[in-house]
């Protein structure tokens, strides 16, 4: 081969290579779950085995932390005082962000695990809401949880909901299977928006300003513009 030929075609090998990873801003193993932190300017990931990390909106990690191994963690809510994960098996850990004190709430849940399990989580006011994966339109529902119980629970139709997060009056809502972002009115209980997304592990969805971070169980975490995504 020659050698002109040769060095123009690893050139381009590795310029698609860059474009391929330019949105990844960090590593994290089984990235399942990420929410901004307002007070802190920082982001928080949640890791499938049980471990939660602080980011920063460039992706440095600035600590990580071992909550435990017997929680699957999914989404995450970040407050001042405290992180609230998801729990797939059916349950919410709240976690204490100063000395990592754990609080478990199990769920009176009517599902079998292999048809469906919690995997999203975001705050509306004074409600949670939490979403349930399945392969079944049917069993597709956002549960609200307030005072210590389930109070309602809204059919979607969006099978394999896999990341949430409430934005401007209106639910972003992340399909794994579809590879698509649905735009939820909560109030009308009616999807009013598809959006094709990059295809990878979508397992996690905040956004902050103009930028919308996606957490990927492929073990990483992606950052765009939100109107390379929303447009």
């Amino acid at each position: 081969m020659n050698i002109k030929i040769f060095l123009l075609s690893m050139l381009s090998i590795i310029f698609i290579g860059c474009q391929k990873n330019s949105h990844v801003i960090s590593k994290i193993p089984e990235a399942s779950g990420i929410s901004y932190c307002n007070n802190t300017n920082t982001l928080v990931v949640a890791n499938d085995e049980g471990s939660l990390y602080e980011i920063t909106p460039k992706g440095k990690i600035i600590n990580k932390t071992k909550i435990s191994k017997n929680y699957d963690l999914e989404g995450v809510i970040c407050k001042n005082k405290k992180f609230i994960f998801a729990d797939e098996n059916g349950g919410i850990v709240f976690v204490d962000r100063k000395n990592h004190k754990i609080k478990y709430k199990k769920l009176e849940l009517h599902f079998h695990k292999k048809n469906a399990g919690i995997e999203a989580i975001t705050e509306i006011g004074n409600k949670i809401y939490l979403a349930l994966q399945t392969k079944k339109k049917k069993r597709a529902k956002i549960l609200i949880y307030q005072n210590g119980k389930i109070i309602k629970a809204i059919q979607t139709g969006i099978i394999d909901m896999s990341g949430m997060e409430y934005h401007n009056g209106l639910l972003y809502i992340l399909s794994d299977t579809k590879d698509k972002l649905y735009i939820f009115d909560i109030s009308k209980e009616k999807i009013l928006k598809k959006i094709k997304v990059p295809k990878f592990a979508q397992e996690g969805i905040t956004i902050h300003k103009n930028k919308i971070f996606f957490a990927d169980d492929n073990g990483r975490v992606l950052k765009y513009k939100l109107k390379e995504i929303i447009f």
